[in-house]
Protein backbone atom coordinates (compact mmCIF):
# COMPACT_ATOMS: atom_id res chain seq x y z
CA UNK A 1 0.00 0.00 0.00
CA UNK A 2 1.19 3.52 -0.83
CA UNK A 3 1.55 5.70 2.29
CA UNK A 4 2.32 8.99 0.55
CA UNK A 5 0.29 12.05 1.52
CA UNK A 6 -2.97 12.63 -0.28
CA UNK A 7 -5.44 15.49 0.09
CA UNK A 8 -7.66 15.18 3.17
CA UNK A 9 -10.80 17.04 4.15
CA UNK A 10 -12.43 16.64 7.56
CA UNK A 11 -15.45 18.49 8.92
CA UNK A 12 -17.43 18.63 12.14
CA UNK A 13 -20.96 20.06 12.24
CA UNK A 14 -23.38 20.26 15.13
CA UNK A 15 -27.05 20.97 14.51
CA UNK A 16 -28.29 24.00 16.40
CA UNK A 17 -31.66 22.41 17.12
CA UNK A 18 -33.15 18.93 16.86
CA UNK A 19 -35.74 20.28 14.42
CA UNK A 20 -32.98 20.77 11.80
CA UNK A 21 -31.88 17.12 11.91
CA UNK A 22 -34.35 15.81 9.27
CA UNK A 23 -33.13 18.37 6.71
CA UNK A 24 -29.48 17.75 7.62
CA UNK A 25 -29.93 13.96 7.35
CA UNK A 26 -31.53 14.37 3.92
CA UNK A 27 -28.61 16.48 2.70
CA UNK A 28 -26.07 14.10 4.26
CA UNK A 29 -27.52 11.17 2.31
CA UNK A 30 -27.65 13.16 -0.92
CA UNK A 31 -24.12 14.51 -0.47
CA UNK A 32 -22.87 10.98 0.26
CA UNK A 33 -24.24 9.82 -3.10
CA UNK A 34 -22.64 12.84 -4.79
CA UNK A 35 -19.20 12.34 -3.21
CA UNK A 36 -19.04 8.66 -4.12
CA UNK A 37 -19.40 9.66 -7.79
CA UNK A 38 -17.03 12.65 -7.64
CA UNK A 39 -13.93 12.58 -9.83
CA UNK A 40 -10.81 12.29 -7.68
CA UNK A 41 -12.62 10.95 -4.60
CA UNK A 42 -10.69 8.06 -3.05
CA UNK A 43 -12.73 7.14 0.02
CA UNK A 44 -13.87 8.35 3.40
CA UNK A 45 -16.32 7.98 6.22
CA UNK A 46 -19.07 9.76 8.11
CA UNK A 47 -19.84 9.62 11.82
CA UNK A 48 -23.13 10.68 13.41
CA UNK A 49 -22.96 11.12 17.17
CA UNK A 50 -26.06 11.25 19.29
CA UNK A 51 -26.24 14.87 20.30
CA UNK A 52 -26.70 16.33 16.82
CA UNK A 53 -23.06 16.14 15.68
CA UNK A 54 -21.70 14.94 12.32
CA UNK A 55 -18.07 14.27 11.38
CA UNK A 56 -16.83 13.66 7.84
CA UNK A 57 -13.45 12.48 6.60
CA UNK A 58 -12.74 12.30 2.87
CA UNK A 59 -9.60 11.51 0.87
CA UNK A 60 -8.93 13.00 -2.56
CA UNK A 61 -6.38 12.65 -5.34
CA UNK A 62 -5.73 16.40 -5.04
CA UNK A 63 -7.16 19.65 -3.69
CA UNK A 64 -8.65 20.61 -7.05
CA UNK A 65 -10.85 17.49 -7.03
CA UNK A 66 -12.14 18.28 -3.54
CA UNK A 67 -12.82 21.94 -4.42
CA UNK A 68 -14.69 20.94 -7.59
CA UNK A 69 -16.91 18.65 -5.49
CA UNK A 70 -17.46 21.37 -2.88
CA UNK A 71 -18.65 23.85 -5.50
CA UNK A 72 -21.11 21.56 -7.25
CA UNK A 73 -24.38 19.73 -6.91
CA UNK A 74 -26.10 19.07 -3.61
CA UNK A 75 -23.03 20.02 -1.58
CA UNK A 76 -23.02 23.54 -3.02
CA UNK A 77 -26.73 23.97 -2.18
CA UNK A 78 -26.39 22.57 1.35
CA UNK A 79 -23.52 24.76 2.54
CA UNK A 80 -25.42 28.08 2.90
CA UNK A 81 -28.20 26.36 4.88
CA UNK A 82 -25.71 25.08 7.45
CA UNK A 83 -24.94 28.67 8.47
CA UNK A 84 -28.39 28.78 10.12
CA UNK A 85 -28.87 25.09 10.95
CA UNK A 86 -25.57 24.62 12.83
CA UNK A 87 -24.18 26.27 15.96
CA UNK A 88 -20.75 24.61 15.67
CA UNK A 89 -18.70 23.94 12.57
CA UNK A 90 -15.03 23.29 11.93
CA UNK A 91 -12.92 22.09 9.02
CA UNK A 92 -9.42 20.99 8.17
CA UNK A 93 -7.83 20.43 4.76
CA UNK A 94 -4.33 19.31 3.92
CA UNK A 95 -1.97 16.64 2.71
CA UNK A 96 -1.69 13.77 5.15
CA UNK A 97 -0.98 10.06 4.87
CA UNK A 98 -4.29 8.19 5.35
CA UNK A 99 -2.64 5.89 7.86
CA UNK A 100 -2.34 8.88 10.23
CA UNK A 101 -6.14 9.28 10.35
CA UNK A 102 -7.47 5.78 10.99
CA UNK A 103 -9.73 6.66 13.92
CA UNK A 104 -11.92 9.62 14.86
CA UNK A 105 -9.67 10.66 17.77
CA UNK A 106 -6.78 11.06 15.29
CA UNK A 107 -9.05 13.10 13.01
CA UNK A 108 -9.97 15.31 15.98
CA UNK A 109 -6.29 15.82 16.89
CA UNK A 110 -5.51 16.73 13.27
CA UNK A 111 -8.42 19.19 13.21
CA UNK A 112 -7.44 20.84 16.51
CA UNK A 113 -3.80 21.20 15.38
CA UNK A 114 -4.41 22.30 11.78
CA UNK A 115 -8.06 23.23 11.29
CA UNK A 116 -10.24 26.27 11.72
CA UNK A 117 -13.71 27.20 12.86
CA UNK A 118 -16.25 27.70 10.07
CA UNK A 119 -18.75 30.53 10.04
CA UNK A 120 -22.19 29.97 11.59
CA UNK A 121 -24.84 32.61 12.26
CA UNK A 122 -25.74 31.38 15.77
CA UNK A 123 -22.48 30.15 17.35
CA UNK A 124 -22.47 28.15 20.59
CA UNK A 125 -20.21 29.23 23.45
CA UNK A 126 -17.74 26.51 22.40
CA UNK A 127 -17.72 27.78 18.81
CA UNK A 128 -17.06 31.35 19.98
CA UNK A 129 -14.19 30.05 22.17
CA UNK A 130 -12.70 28.07 19.26
CA UNK A 131 -13.20 24.75 21.06
CA UNK A 132 -13.76 21.54 19.12
CA UNK A 133 -15.31 18.71 21.14
CA UNK A 134 -13.76 15.25 20.87
CA UNK A 135 -15.77 12.71 18.89
CA UNK A 136 -17.76 10.22 20.95
CA UNK A 137 -18.16 6.56 20.19
CA UNK A 138 -21.15 5.87 18.01
CA UNK A 139 -22.54 2.91 16.08
CA UNK A 140 -23.62 5.31 13.33
CA UNK A 141 -20.63 5.30 10.99
CA UNK A 142 -20.88 5.09 7.21
CA UNK A 143 -17.95 4.19 5.00
CA UNK A 144 -17.82 6.04 1.71
CA UNK A 145 -16.31 4.38 -1.34
CA UNK A 146 -15.80 5.75 -4.83
CA UNK A 147 -18.16 4.35 -7.46
CA UNK A 148 -15.36 4.00 -10.01
CA UNK A 149 -12.20 1.99 -9.50
CA UNK A 150 -9.15 4.24 -9.37
CA UNK A 151 -5.55 3.26 -9.95
CA UNK A 152 -4.66 5.71 -7.16
CA UNK A 153 -6.96 4.00 -4.63
CA UNK A 154 -4.44 4.48 -1.84
CA UNK A 155 -7.07 4.37 0.87
CA UNK A 156 -8.99 1.24 -0.11
CA UNK A 157 -9.37 -0.76 3.04
CA UNK A 158 -7.78 1.90 5.25
CA UNK A 159 -10.76 4.10 6.03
Amino acid sequence: MNHSPIFVSATRLRARRVRYLPQIFRYVLDVNRQVERAPGFLGGKLLYESGKTFWTLTFWEDEASMRAFQRSGVHQHAMPKLLDWCDEASVVHGNEPPTNLLDWQAVWRYMVANGRMSKVHFPSDAQRAGQIAKPRRSPFEIRLKPMSISVKSVVSGSV
